[in-house]
């Protein structure tokens, strides 16, 4: 299990008063991101009000810094939020996964891949 308490300062692309961002050590495509609260709380729902409001903003940033080196036709924006959602680490992130043409053979249904079965519709 990653423990974000470890993460490096060098380690650190962008940070702002609520979050900070880090390249996915598991990427799923390049330049995959980790967006990180500094508070520490579970997942989207622990974060406050302001938490919430900001990470919009944040989510922009973490675009444009993966544009800065990668020209990505699509992303997926994902948090798991809960064991039974796949949440291995209970410390608040929020993957930004670039997405490339022709990365996969059929991308229709994106995050509801989550449940194969239920991809197609």
């Amino acid at each position: 299990m990653i423990d974000f308490t470890g993460i490096s300062s060098d380690q650190i692309i962008y940070e702002d008063d609520y979050f900070f961002i880090i390249h996915d050590a598991y990427p799923v495509s390049p330049g995959h991101l980790l967006i990180i609260s500094k508070r520490l709380v579970s997942n989207y729902f622990d974060l406050n009000p302001s938490e919430q409001f900001h990470l919009g903003n944040t989510i922009t940033q973490a675009k444009s810094l993966i544009e800065q080196s990668l020209n990505p036709q699509g992303y997926n924006i994902g948090m798991n939020c809960g064991e039974v959602a796949g949440q291995t680490v209970m410390h608040f992130h929020c993957h930004i996964i670039p997405r490339y043409l022709g990365d996969i053979s059929n991308p229709r249904g994106g995050v509801r891949g989550v449940i194969p079965e239920k991809k197609e519709y």
